[in-house]
């Protein structure tokens, strides 16, 4: 047995969906502790939306909105389809069932959360899918006030935005101008924000509100948790993973883990040599939005003690921009009537309104003729002067964004088609073809705006399609898009109990992990909001659970 400078019954490696693991464990009556190498707790999860894709979980079941087991496993038949051992029947049932379990359990240890209602399944309604839920199955935490961390609160990154906004909240957002609905939100959002600041209150939503709200469970059940620390090298006995080391203050600490150690520590989004190896091409470390700290040597230590993986390949795509003062993910603009996404031939490819992941796949899946990666993403100026782009207000259009080519303006779709190095030709086409059916809301060839979530990202004010529209108003406007990410979403491969597996598929006793340094139960798709931080949570809940009932070391 080595030497521990440490002793403890569970090691969380990472402070993001590790959390909810954490808050586990101390309520199984473990003794537990979180380490963390960057300075800031929550990674990823910390700086998201913070929405958690759950069937029938107990939020539904409160509002009478009809699920089950059975439609949620059918939903994961067609849309997941057969990933492989990553997503296998096991798996799956134990992130239903389990999943709806851990809200329960968070919610009794004085968590709260609310529906996102209408956001949608991201492939309910789309042909040839069963057991969608167009009314969504994703919830999030409620909003936060992050004084009662005391201290801790200065642990926490810094939100998303300014104001203070559910992630549930942002598409009726995006319609300020368009709809009432949009301007009582806008309303709701502007007086919860200023009356917040006015008594002096320290809001937190999204990510920072679930993560805020985790970390004010495991402090309550004192587990201990340690910033500034990172693993440097599982500590293996006869076979067994009975601890880690890891540098704290400038010195190794070898820390024993009675039960288990669990790794939560996000995948390689910000690993340049791990994505030029197992990435697809192109691929750029710049193109991601993860957390700093998503570096990849957890996953890289954990294949050398013999850890399977699996999906190495995949990431939570998502399609972004180059901005002069960084990346922008391109969601709801991409629903919106009055805009398309052509390859280099001025061609459309796929259905623009499809999910942030789907139409990232379909980009590289595209690309195999390298014309797709850039697209460019074309709006008219009907669509410029009514919705959002870019985190841009409606009618905005910042001067910087022309000036350095950003944004390509012409009043011609010729002149444009130049400008961004797109065949003129090919795009004058597609528009012609695509404007003679959108024109009735129809889109023959890639059946936008039939799906659900294609209908919630749209814009409900526009008739008979929420999501077509003919581009006809010039002048256009168009940017490059890209392949980005918001981490990668390949790694260990586990079984339902969380346990990673090793070449052989048998367990590694005392090995648990999480997360994106796993290789994700949703196998290469995404089926609706917060599937990422969904699985995140439920498998480290999961793991701790088994850890509890295993016998001490």
């Amino acid at each position: 047995m080595p030497e521990f400078d440490y002793v403890t019954d569970a090691v969380v490696v990472g402070s993001g969906g590790g959390l909810c693991g954490a808050v586990t464990a101390a309520a199984a009556g473990l003794e537990t502790l979180v380490i963390e190498k960057e300075p800031r707790v929550g990674g990823s999860t910390a700086i998201s939306g913070g929405v958690l894709w759950l069937p029938n979980n107990p939020l539904m079941q409160a509002e009478r909105v009809p699920d089950s087991f059975e439609d949620a496993m059918a939903y994961f038949d067609t849309v997941v389809g057969d990933a492989g051992p990553a997503s296998s029947p096991e798996r799956r049932a134990a992130y239903v069932t389990e999943g709806a379990n851990m809200i329960g359990f968070l919610q009794d240890q004085g968590m709260s959360f609310v529906r996102c209602e209408g956001y949608s399944d991201y492939y309910a309604g789309v042909r040839g899918i069963a057991g969608g839920v167009a009314r969504g199955r994703s919830i999030e935490a409620t909003i936060f006030d992050g004084r009662e961390l005391g201290p801790w609160l200065a642990k926490l990154p810094t939100g998303l935005t300014p104001v203070v906004v559910l992630t549930g909240e942002v598409a009726k957002l995006s319609l300020v101008l368009r709809s009432w609905a949009g301007a009582r939100t806008a309303g709701r959002v502007a007086m919860r924000t200023a009356t917040g600041r006015l008594k002096g209150q320290t809001l937190l939503s999204n990510g920072a509100a679930l993560i805020g709200q985790t970390l004010r469970a495991a402090i309550k059940h004192e587990v201990s948790i340690w910033t500034d620390t990172a693993i440097v090298d599982l500590l293996v006995d006869g076979g067994r993973v009975v601890g880690v080391a890891a540098n704290r203050h400038g010195r190794t600490v070898r820390i024993g883990a009675r039960r288990g150690v669990l790794l939560g520590s996000g995948g390689f989004a910000r690993n340049k040599a791990m994505r030029e190896t197992y990435s697809r091409q192109p691929n750029a470390a710049e193109w991601t939005v993860a957390n700093p700290g998503d570096t990849g040597e957890v996953l890289e230590m954990a294949m050398a003690h013999g850890a399977a993986v699996d999906l190495m390949d995949e990431a939570w795509w998502i399609p972004a921009s180059l901005k002069p003062d960084g990346l922008a993910m391109h969601i709801g603009e991409r629903s919106k009537p009055g805009s398309i996404i052509v390859d280099r031939d001025g061609r459309r490819y796929f259905n623009e309104a499809v999910s942030y992941m789907e139409a990232g796949r379909q980009m590289y899946l595209h690309n195999e003729n390298g014309r797709s990666v850039p697209s460019w993403l074309i709006v008219d100026s009907r669509h410029r002067k009514r919705y959002l782009f870019a985190f841009q207000p409606p009618g905005i259009t910042p001067k910087e964004w022309i000036e350095t080519g950003y944004m390509k303006k012409a009043d011609t779709l010729d002149e444009l088609a130049r400008s961004c190095g797109i065949d003129p030709d090919g795009l004058t086409a597609t528009v012609e073809r695509f404007n003679a059916s959108a024109r009735d809301g129809i889109d023959p060839e890639f059946h936008r705006g039939e799906g659900a979530h294609e209908q919630y990202q749209g814009d409900p004010t526009h008739t008979p399609n929420a999501s077509v529209g003919p581009l006809d108003q010039p002048p256009y406007f168009a940017v490059a898009i890209y392949p980005g990410d918001v981490g990668t979403s390949g790694g260990m491969l586990c079984d339902e109990f969380s346990r990673v597996l090793d070449t052989g598929h048998r367990p590694i006793p005392g090995l648990y992990a999480t997360g994106n340094c796993t290789a994700s139960v949703m196998g290469r798709t995404y089926p609706g909001a917060g599937a990422s931080i969904g699985s995140s949570f439920v498998f480290a809940y999961v793991a701790m659970k088994h850890a509890a009932r295993t016998a001490l070391v």
